[in-house]
């Protein structure tokens, strides 16, 4: 995958033939952020590092939009309801090189390539942030989210046996997956 340059903000026509507006994330952004969170299923927040459910967790993302080390981006459907959710962060020290990615996707939204772009402009804004590499981690059940990385050119670096415990206490493996911006 070659990086451009992050485009954000502008519209994309998914493969069925719907259209969002991928822009940053905005100081008003709060309530349709936990909308956002509140209608995934169950299942999504099992084992998901941010609870878009939480007031207090969707207020310090929403917080932190100004960070130099940080990008989030969000897909924003005709009636104004957030529906995608992406976050690049750099990380600190002697990693200050490398940044890890967050996707989250509504579920109504799924499978029409909404993921695949939002997974792209992400990178873009990593690459924009410094960011040589960029990983992003999940549990070895999302397999979804692993192709669309895979269809990015991330290549696995490594999987973490029992390494994620979620929320009812069931212990799953981690899949890294890695890029190597140009």
């Amino acid at each position: 995958m070659t990086t451009a340059p992050p485009q954000v903000p502008f519209s994309a026509t998914l493969r069925d033939g719907r259209t969002v507006m991928i822009r940053l994330l905005e100081a008003g952004d709060n309530e349709r952020l936990i909308a956002l969170g509140a209608a995934l299923p169950q299942n999504d927040w099992l084992h998901a590092e941010n609870d878009l459910r939480s007031a207090e967790m969707v207020g310090r993302l929403v917080n932190a939009r100004d960070a130099e080390h940080w990008r989030q981006i969000v897909a924003v459907a005709p009636d104004g309801a957030i529906v995608a959710y992406a976050s690049a962060r750099l990380l600190p020290a002697r990693s200050s090189h490398v940044a890890d990615i967050q996707l989250i996707v509504g579920e109504a939204w799924r499978r029409c390539g909404l993921g695949t772009v939002m997974a792209g402009e992400i990178v873009a804004h990593a690459r924009k942030l410094g960011a040589a590499k960029v990983f992003v981690d999940m549990v070895e059940e999302q397999t979804a989210g692993q192709a669309i990385f895979t269809r990015l050119g991330f290549k696995l670096e490594g999987r973490l046996v029992n390494h994620i415990r979620d929320r009812q206490g069931k212990l799953h493996n981690l899949i890294v997956l890695a890029y190597h911006v140009e």
